[in-house]
């Protein structure tokens, strides 16, 4: 009798053990799965919307003449731009944009309001140009040794675009108007 009771103990034992070696017992550090970076990344669905600003990569003025600007023209981004305009622009080419500042015929500054700049040139030159300067202007998007603090983000440069191509001319009527009273 007692070996009986040895044995239906023993044999006990070992099926509650066994039972835990079955599939749901397996430890999560085996279970199947995606490690960082490994495998093609995952596409990403049709409507989703980039979080960290509009891919814009060009490595200089002559290859963003051809780029469309992302941001519509809106009555916001119209005044964004005109705002950033009268901080970073105006110092050179004047607060109606017809290079009419002080130091502008020392910079040799253009005026923005010409037909040339608002029917021949590309939004693209324009974002360009704000982008990585000219011959004496400044690169406003492309950081300088050690950093800056005037460059612009991507969008705020098409904010300035907008600006540039859709309300400067009628700003800067309207300031020859009020000038002339």
């Amino acid at each position: 009798m007692k070996l009986r009771k040895i044995v239906l103990f023993a044999s006990a034992m070992l099926l509650s053990t066994s039972a835990f070696a079955w599939p749901w017992s397996t430890d999560m550090m085996n279970q199947p799965s995606i490690k960082p970076q490994e495998g093609a990344p995952a596409l990403f669905a049709k409507r989703s919307i980039p979080i960290q600003g509009i891919p814009t990569k060009v490595a200089n003025r002559e290859e963003a003449k051809s780029l469309q600007n992302p941001i519509p023209v809106s009555a916001a981004s119209i005044k964004k731009g005109r705002y950033l305009f009268k901080v970073y622009c105006a110092a050179c080419h004047g607060l109606t944009g017809r290079a009419d500042s002080p130091i502008s015929p020392k910079l040799g500054a253009i005026d923005l309001t010409t037909e040339y700049v608002q029917d021949s040139l590309s939004e693209g030159w324009i974002y360009g140009t704000i982008t990585f300067g000219s011959v004496i202007m400044p690169a406003y998007g492309k950081p300088a040794e050690g950093g800056g603090s005037n460059d612009l983000s991507v969008p705020e440069r098409w904010h300035v675009v907008n600006y540039i191509r859709n309300q400067l001319v009628k700003d800067a009527a309207g300031s020859a108007t009020a000038s002339a009273e």
